[in-house]
């Protein structure tokens, strides 16, 4: 019996059919052949953009997996994990990598994230009966990324702030707030979906990929080790307390605090990892190096889906579709309180991640202190590109049915703008 296609199959189909149609008769049909060309192009680059990075974090997390991190965070997580995805055996590197997605988004970083993201949907592919084909806790792990919490958007506040809006950081409290409905939309759809739908059944031997051996004896550190790393601990946070102390005091306030966290974040993290990896005697370079070695595969795996999603929204920006479809729902909008020059802010976000950060910062740089800059701020602080994640993640494992995974993160993009609208009028 034949499958069924997927929904991404059907969306992906009607938004080039679409988009043809529109500049036919618009007259567009140039602008849409020289989007086609730009997008894919621009499709490649970030790929290519993208292979130090995930290189880089793919060996962190390779370093992470040898010390027995990713088995120590699985067991902290388990009770909270095992709920959500019960597919999943106990103590599975999958746990540990989602784990780490997550929280490099909550913190708001982002190139972070998405090799961990990456190396979570690897390992879960593990678990995967039948290629190809998404399974349960692949779904839910991209609805979930798709609308993660997000404690500090970083970039939104300090493009707030670099636009002289009077309280840069107003947003925290309603973008925190709409992100954790869109997540819990995102979850909860997500379980209702796959329902009376029959999960990729698991390999027999696929519970024990990844796993250590359980005569492993556990590796302790020796005291020389210990000095040294407590050494370097002590010299990095000298370093910080140099830099607070003789820092021009004119400049502190709470986004120069932020900035100041932010900037702290990525160099924190990295000292960790490496840290911990040689108090627990992993051989940091040539492990580092050997995970580096799955980015540039992963990256060049990517490559088709991101150039497939790419094109297909440079064709339905350029045909003059999606001001066809603003005009259509103006009315509605308005009804809900959405201001009509937010609403292509709202149908970009989901479609692409630099097309609705431009128009969130031209919004603001024109009117930093209005409610549709305060509103397309909350909007951009908590919501995800979802498009671009989808590609992203399942062209990793080349997923080509992606299931339920579109309509349960799209629901969830729903929720998040309904919720930064309603939010943003209660706290403006």
């Amino acid at each position: 019996m034949k499958e069924k296609a997927s929904p991404i199959n059907i969306i992906w189909l009607s938004i080039v059919l679409i988009s043809i149609v529109s500049a036919a008769w618009l007259g567009k049909t140039g602008e849409l052949t020289l989007a086609l060309f730009d997008e894919s192009k621009s499709a490649v680059m970030l790929a290519i953009g993208l292979i130090g990075s995930m290189a880089f974090w793919l060996g962190m997390m390779k370093v992470l997996e040898e010390a027995g991190a990713l088995k120590i965070i699985a067991g902290i997580v388990r009770p909270v994990m095992s709920k959500l995805f019960p597919e999943i055996p106990k103590d599975h590197p999958a746990i540990g990598a989602m784990v780490m997605n997550m929280s490099a988004n909550m913190l708001g970083m982002g190139n972070a994230a998405t090799p961990f993201g990456i190396n979570a949907m690897q390992e879960l592919d593990k678990l995967n009966g039948e290629k190809g084909r998404a399974t349960n806790a692949m779904c839910l792990f991209l609805a979930i990324n798709t609308s993660s919490v997000t404690l500090l958007p970083l970039g939104v506040i300090t493009i707030r702030a670099s636009a002289g809006a009077a309280d840069p950081a107003s947003i925290l409290i309603p973008s925190l707030l709409a992100t954790i409905v869109s997540t819990t939309v995102a979850i909860i759809m997500t379980k209702l979906m796959q329902r009376g739908t029959p999960d990729c059944a698991m390999t027999e031997t696929a519970g024990k990929t990844g796993e250590k051996p359980e005569e492993q004896e556990e590796v302790r550190a020796s005291l020389k080790k210990k000095i040294v790393a407590a050494l370097f601990v002590l010299a990095i946070l000298s370093g910080m307390v140099y830099q607070i102390v003789t820092a021009d005091k004119s400049n502190l306030g709470f986004t120069g605090v932020v900035k100041a966290v932010s900037n702290w974040l990525i160099p924190a993290i990295v000292t960790a990892i490496l840290l911990f990896g040689y108090l627990r005697n992993v051989k940091i370079y040539e492990t580092l190096c050997s995970g580096a070695k799955e980015g540039f595969n992963t990256a060049v795996r990517i490559i088709p889906f991101m150039v497939a999603i790419f094109a297909a929204v440079g064709m339905f920006k350029a045909s003059g579709a999606m001001e066809i479809m603003i005009r259509i729902l103006n009315p509605v909008t308005n009804l809900v309180g959405m201001p009509a020059e937010a609403l292509p802010m709202a149908l970009m976000r989901p479609l692409s991640g630099s097309g609705a950060f431009g128009i969130m910062s031209n919004i603001v740089e024109n009117a930093p202190d209005s409610f549709l800059s305060f509103l397309v701020s909350v909007m951009q602080g908590s919501t995800e590109t979802t498009f671009y994640v989808l590609a992203l993640y399942f062209g990793a494992v080349s997923i080509r049915n992606s299931r339920h995974a579109l309509p349960a993160a799209l629901c969830a993009d729903f929720a998040g703008i309904m919720a930064a609208v309603a939010f943003s009028h209660l706290f403006w």
